[in-house]
């Protein structure tokens, strides 16, 4: 059991689970526009294991994650090889397969916004500027991000036009993901630094968790004005799902329940899309 335990917790440390969310909400997009064939959640996912573990890394560098810095210590080297690989596979899409290299300016406000949330963009007397130092704004950024790479990038990618449906789905994203991501910020309401002035931390763990439910209405509200309701019903059901992960959410509760089981609702709305589709075909 206890070896089992220490591979569990490398694939949730090491952002393999992450990586996975990522790689399915990407491939949601894929299936929802009708790409025949795409490289863009691979390329999202490898992508996510590489930033994320570098963000922790300069996380810990800078004393903070104190208590993951153990775990990262004694796995170092099989980060470094997952890393490696991880880089690797991303060359051999990005050069050496039909993947369209143009996609990847779509990237670069996200690629920006992922350096910059963790490296200081400035300096005052010692004290370090990144944007998560920013009050509120470290939930809207991650969300910002998630939504805009697990959509436009694949689109872009395939070559399809942006019309008002697409952007309207990318509001729906980011009110959904700050749902998801609240969670995880009122499991570190204690531990965040207070400069952060996250949600939980501004208006209490219950209004937070109320601003999150209106988010969620609002996510299945624009469906209205959606031109194609593409398996509406599904997304109904990933809602009331992370409305009941959002309110059992407390900061006593284990860390594997934001990393694990709220980080695997992008893999739920996969699978559920998936088993939908094979049950009409």
């Amino acid at each position: 059991m206890q070896f089992l335990k220490k591979i569990f917790d490398f694939y949730i440390f090491s952002n393999i689970h992450v990586a996975l969310a990522g790689f399915c909400i990407t491939q949601i997009t894929v299936i929802n526009y009708g790409i025949q064939s795409s490289f863009a959640p691979l390329f999202v996912a490898l992508s996510i294991i590489i930033s994320y573990n570098f963000i922790r890394f300069y996380e810990l560098k800078t004393r903070r994650l104190k208590w993951l810095k153990d775990w990262f210590l004694m796995n170092i080297i099989g980060l470094l090889i997952l890393n490696v690989f991880a880089a690797i596979l991303l060359i051999v899409i990005t050069f050496f397969t039909s993947f369209n290299l143009k996609a990847l300016f779509v990237l670069i406000p996200f690629l920006i916004m992922t350096f910059f949330y963790v490296i200081p963009i400035f300096n005052v007397k010692n004290i370090e500027f990144s944007f998560r130092n920013f009050p509120s704004i470290k939930i809207f950024s991650i969300a910002f991000a998630w939504a805009g790479i697990s959509l436009f990038f694949p689109l872009y990618e395939a070559n399809i036009k942006f019309t008002f449906d697409i952007y309207l789905e990318f509001f729906q994203r980011f009110f959904l993901l700050i749902a998801i991501t609240l969670p995880f910020d009122i499991r570190d309401v204690k531990s965040d630094d207070k400069s952060l002035k996250t949600l939980p931390q501004v208006f209490g763990i219950k209004t937070a968790k109320i601003i999150g439910t209106i988010l969620l209405f609002l996510a299945l509200f624009i469906n209205r004005f959606k031109q194609v309701l593409n398996l509406s019903s599904i997304f109904v059901i990933i809602c009331i799902v992370t409305g009941m992960f959002l309110w059992f959410a407390s900061e006593k509760k284990s860390k594997y329940y934001a990393g694990f089981w709220v980080e695997s609702i992008p893999i739920l709305w996969l699978i559920l899309q998936l088993l939908f589709l094979y049950n009409f075909k």
